[in-house]
């Protein structure tokens, strides 16, 4: 599969949804509790779609009926919650590596910084915020076991925002994702919706960038 393939499926998640629902259910649930999972718990797959999906499967809840609310939601945010927690245990596996800016394959540490600096700047809640900001929601737990907080801590934070997070773009599509303009313009909303979830984390490196600057000024 080429990426002009990848973009498509991206930009059309409904349609793909719907035709996959339609040929296996029980393949469907299992298909998104992976993309799920490993687009919160793998740290080299920041890539896969994240609020879009569940956006778009919430529409599809809504409109064909071959899907349960209750029981999406359920397994969405079993998929988010375990996502996490396996992110975490691999950030405490290579805490040492990371510690010494040692290189690991696959994983880039400009995004373990931009992630340092968010927990720098909201503590804990960063598990929880970092939830509706794309590459950053998956580093976050990553950098939480790489550095002191504790697995009870972090589990408080990994669940409220795996719910929060789940429930919150489900109910958004469940509600809205079959209005005509949304279901004929369903490409851009897509575009929309990853625009307004990576806004805070470039205000927040471009705030940091400032911060370092006018550092150095000062320093001179």
């Amino acid at each position: 599969m080429n990426l002009q393939s990848l973009i498509d499926i991206f930009l059309h998640l409904d349609k793909y949804l719907g035709a996959l629902v339609n040929q296996n259910v029980a393949l469907t649930y299992g298909l998104l509790f992976l993309i799920i999972f490993a687009e919160t718990g793998l740290v080299v797959t920041p890539f896969l779609p994240g609020d879009s999906l569940i956006f778009a499967l919430g529409a599809l809840v809504a409109s064909a009926g071959l899907l349960g609310f209750p029981l999406t939601l359920l397994i969405l945010c079993a998929a988010a919650i375990l996502g996490d927690t396996v992110n975490y245990e691999i950030g405490k596996l290579l805490h040492d590596r990371v510690e010494k800016k040692q290189r690991i394959p696959l994983i880039k540490m400009e995004h373990i910084e931009k992630t340092h600096r968010f927990f720098e700047k909201y503590g804990p809640m960063t598990i929880v915020i970092a939830r509706f900001i794309p590459i950053i929601r998956t580093f976050a737990p990553f950098v939480a076991g790489v550095g002191s907080m504790s697995y009870k801590k972090f589990l408080s934070y990994n669940v409220i925002g795996g719910i929060t997070w789940v429930t919150l773009f489900l109910s958004i599509g469940y509600f809205f994702g079959n209005l005509p303009f949304v279901k004929e313009n369903f490409s851009m909303v897509v575009l929309g919706i990853i625009v307004i979830s990576v806004l805070p984390a470039v205000y927040s490196v471009i705030t940091g960038m400032a911060a370092e600057r006018q550092n150095k000024k000062q320093n001179i």
